[in-house]
């Protein structure tokens, strides 16, 4: 179980580092027109800037799974 718990949370880590990197894409895109004088993309646009927070959101998820494992394995070998 606690090799299950750590796979688990290395796993939300590497998909809030995908995530976070997505919305840090969709940021720069859509800051991009608006400093270039372009036409502002549509809302949805905006609305992916949201990948960002919530890729730290499953990351910060996946490090405390990971930590909890990791206690969980140093006290049932003590």
């Amino acid at each position: 179980m606690s090799s299950q718990s750590a796979d688990r949370g290395d796993a939300y880590v590497k998909a809030g580092a995908i995530v976070f990197g997505l919305g840090a894409l969709a940021t720069l895109v859509t800051f991009v027109p608006l400093f270039l004088g372009l036409t502002p993309l549509p809302t949805a646009a905006y609305w992916l800037s949201m990948l960002m927070p919530l890729g730290f959101l499953l990351a910060l998820t996946g490090l405390l799974l990971s930590a909890r494992a990791q206690r969980r394995r140093s006290r049932a070998n003590a």
